[in-house]
């Protein structure tokens, strides 16, 4: 443990634990793992439903909310490049470390990792059976939706769990391999593609107005959210406080080059009518003007999209477990680290068992309808408490060491907290308007409760199990304090 960590004012004392976690992961690694969990389910499958919004204005979608996003990343990487930097955690640790002095601090900042736990877990089993989809599209009619799906999709959560628990080096091999060829597929998509468009598909621009532009802008950053899931490797990337602010910046911006070009590409090439009717809209797109076994490829590498981000979505649950226990708002057994491995193991199979269930039971939406507002509210808590850093925690503020003027960093956090504002004013208001228009036993029945609804429950649980969690250490520590006298 960090000493700016254990010396932080009002922290509680950390607990002793098996093992420890290996920085067996570097500067490679880190970008696999930021590039694989951005490229995934959200380019492949998002794009063309945000175009029945606003059309190809799609394109301008993600050239807007790139400056935001990276604004977004700035805080991250500030934080990152201070001691914080060295152990996991993301917003929790930031958040609780800068606001250690005053009583919400802890609370808020468990509410923030409870809800991130809840998305990541609804995420991992959304990519799972996502996944299981394009494998069943991808063999031709030999396997069907109705009797593989399931098993695909288990069989995926539970290859990626047994690569974690073997150690975060197979992690980082793994994702380096699948990343590799996941380029060599949109470099065969994109670079053919972009001599194959056709500007009237581009005719017109934007199809709904300002209104269905900025409502495209909520489904658009599924595709961006899920970058801050590289602050998790902070305990096992080497020389992670000067790497991870640098690959944060790089590598969101290549992200966002990536996904301009692959919109100029599927609404250059397709109308946007036919993407939005295609079960894999840029296998369809691929097949124009690509051979047959080319047009596989990419289809292919949808698949090695998807699997990068499921092998990094695994990582952050238990990652953040780990973190609790030592802040003492979790049992001690879910953030063990295995001594030989190197890996919560625990905490890894806990994130393997509530993915498998949301499948099971068909419940995907109880936690995947919250995911993205709940990373946005966070985004917004996060840039917040950058902005209150200097007056909260003098200390912490001074050691910031990432390469990028202060008055930069300050603008960029508050580029981020006004978009995240606005994101979320968006969100509310589409809630609203479905509590209007439908009752509440109409979303039950149609899983379609609003991500409000979704967000405050989840919320109301973390507090409560935070109740729980901080009396039963409180008793424990009562229990010894008498037993000593």
């Amino acid at each position: 443990m960090i000493e700016s960590e254990q010396d932080a004012p009002g922290k509680p004392p950390s607990l002793p634990y098996a093992g420890r976690l290996r920085r067996d992961l570097g500067t490679l690694e880190s970008y696999a793992a930021l590039v694989g969990i951005l490229i995934g389910a959200g380019i492949f499958t998002v794009t063309s439903y945000a175009w029945s919004l606003t059309g190809p204005s799609v394109i301008l979608g993600y050239v807007v909310l790139f400056p935001i996003i990276l604004a977004t990343s700035v805080p991250y990487a500030a934080f990152l490049s201070t001691p914080l930097g060295c152990e996991p955690g993301g917003e929790y640790t930031h958040i609780s470390r800068t606001l250690n002095r005053t009583s919400i601090g802890y609370r808020l900042a468990f509410i923030g990792a409870w809800l991130k736990i809840i998305s990541y877990i609804g995420a991992e089993a959304f990519l799972a059976n996502s996944l299981a989809d394009y494998l069943i599209e991808l063999s031709d009619g030999h396997l069907r939706p109705e009797t593989h799906r399931l098993p695909l999709a288990l069989g995926s959560l539970l290859f990626f769990y047994l690569v974690h628990v073997i150690g975060v080096r197979w992690f980082g091999r793994l994702q380096i391999a699948m990343c590799a060829l996941l380029g060599i597929s949109l470099i065969v998509l994109i670079l053919p593609g972009l001599f194959s468009l056709h500007t009237a598909n581009y005719r017109p621009f934007i199809t709904h107005g300002f209104s269905g532009f900025m409502a495209s802008l909520v489904p658009l950053f599924f595709s961006y959210a899920g970058f801050e899931a590289l602050a998790q490797t902070a305990g096992e990337v080497k020389e992670s406080t000067k790497r991870l602010p640098i690959v944060f910046l790089k590598g969101i911006s290549l992200t966002a080059l990536i996904f301009v070009l692959m919109s100029v590409v599927a609404f250059g090439v397709l109308p946007g009518v036919q993407l939005q009717a295609s079960p894999a809209p840029m296998a369809e797109v691929a097949a124009v003007y690509l051979p047959a076994g080319a047009a596989w490829f990419v289809t292919f590498g949808a698949i090695m999209a998807l699997t990068t981000s499921m092998n990094s979505t695994m990582l952050v649950p238990s990652r953040l477990a780990v973190i609790l226990v030592r802040d003492r708002m979790a049992p001690g057994w879910i953030g063990a680290i295995h001594p030989r491995t190197g890996t919560p193991v625990w905490g890894l199979t806990l994130t393997l068992a509530a993915s498998a269930s949301l499948l099971i039971t068909h419940q995907l939406s109880l936690a995947l309808n919250s995911a993205v507002f709940a990373l946005v509210i966070l985004y917004f808590l996060h840039s917040l408490t950058y902005l209150l850093l200097p007056r909260m925690n003098p200390l912490l503020f001074r050691q910031i060491a990432v390469a990028i003027p202060l008055s930069l960093q300050r603008a960029a956090a508050w580029l981020s907290l006004i978009a995240m504002g606005v994101l979320i004013a968006v969100q509310i208001a589409q809630d609203i308007q479905t509590l209007n228009t439908q009752s509440f036993w109409q979303r039950i029945t149609n899983h379609s409760l609003t991500s409000l609804e979704l967000v405050l429950v989840w919320a109301v649980v973390g507090l409560a199990l935070y109740a729980v969690g901080r009396r039963e250490y409180e008793t424990n520590e009562n229990n010894e304090t008498n037993e000593n006298f």
